[in-house]
C-alpha cells in the first residue's frame, strides 16, 4: 500500500504521519526531501541560489529557509519559479523511494504538501488522503509556530483551495478535534483502504 498524504498548511500532515509510522509504515516526507536537495552541493542549490541570489545564504553558506520562504510567500511568480526548480529533482527522489517500498513491499506513506499542485497525483498512489483542519485552528496553529495573524492568514490563502484538495482526493481525514480522535480516523482510513 503506498499512500499519498496531502492537505493545507498546518492541517497536521507530519501528526499524520507520525500516526502511520507508529501503525508500521515507512514514512518519507516530501519537504525533508526538497530541503534535502538544497542543501550546500546538493542537486536544487546552485539552481536556487542562482536565481535568488546570495542574500538568502546563511554566513556558512547554506540557505536560509525563512528568508527564501519570506520572498516566496510574498511574491507567489517567485513561488512558482522556486516549485520549478526543486520539483523535478523532488520527484525524481520520491519515484525512487516509492519504487524501493513496492520492492520490499512495504506498506508506506509519503507526506507531500503540493501533490495537486506540482501535479505528482501518478506516482503510484493506491490512494490519496487529504488531512483537513477548519481554518481558524490552522491560523492559531501558525501562530503559535510565531507568524503573525497577517503572515498566516497570506500562507493559507496562497495555496490551492483546501476544499479543492479535498475533492481531488480518494480519503479526507478530518483534524478538528483531540489527537485521539485523528489517530481514529487515520485507523479507520486505512482499514477502508485495505478492504
Amino acid at each position: 500500500m503506498i499512500l499519498g498524504v496531502t492537505g493545507g498548511i498546518a492541517c497536521g500532515k507530519s501528526e499524520v504521519g507520525r500516526i502511520l509510522g507508529e501503525m508500521g509504515f515507512s514514512v518519507c516526507d516530501a519537504d525533508v526531501v526538497a530541503h534535502n536537495l538544497m542543501a550546500k552541493g546538493a542537486l536544487a542549490f546552485q539552481k536556487v541560489v542562482d536565481h535568488f541570489g546570495s542574500g538568502i545564504l546563511s554566513e556558512e553558506g547554506e540557505i536560509l529557509r525563512p528568508a527564501l520562504g519570506h520572498i516566496v510567500f510574498e511574491h507567489p511568480e517567485q513561488r512558482e519559479i522556486l516549485n520549478g526548480l526543486v520539483h523535478p529533482a523532488v520527484r525524481h527522489a520520491l519515484a525512487e523511494w516509492i519504487e524501493q517500498m513496492q520492492a520490499e513491499g512495504r506498506r508506506s506513506a509519503v507526506l507531500l504538501p503540493l501533490l495537486f499542485e506540482s501535479g505528482m497525483q501518478d506516482l503510484g498512489w493506491n490512494s490519496i488522503l487529504c488531512v483537513s483542519s477548519r481554518e481558524a485552528d490552522v491560523v492559531q496553529r501558525l501562530e503559535q509556530r510565531g507568524l503573525s495573524r497577517e503572515e498566516s492568514e497570506k500562507r493559507v490563502h496562497s495555496q490551492m483551495p483546501l476544499a479543492e484538495k479535498e475533492r481531488l482526493a480518494d480519503h479526507v481525514v478530518p483534524n478538528d478535534g483531540t489527537l485521539e480522535e485523528l489517530e481514529l480516523a487515520v485507523q479507520k482510513t486505512v482499514q477502508a483502504i485495505s478492504r
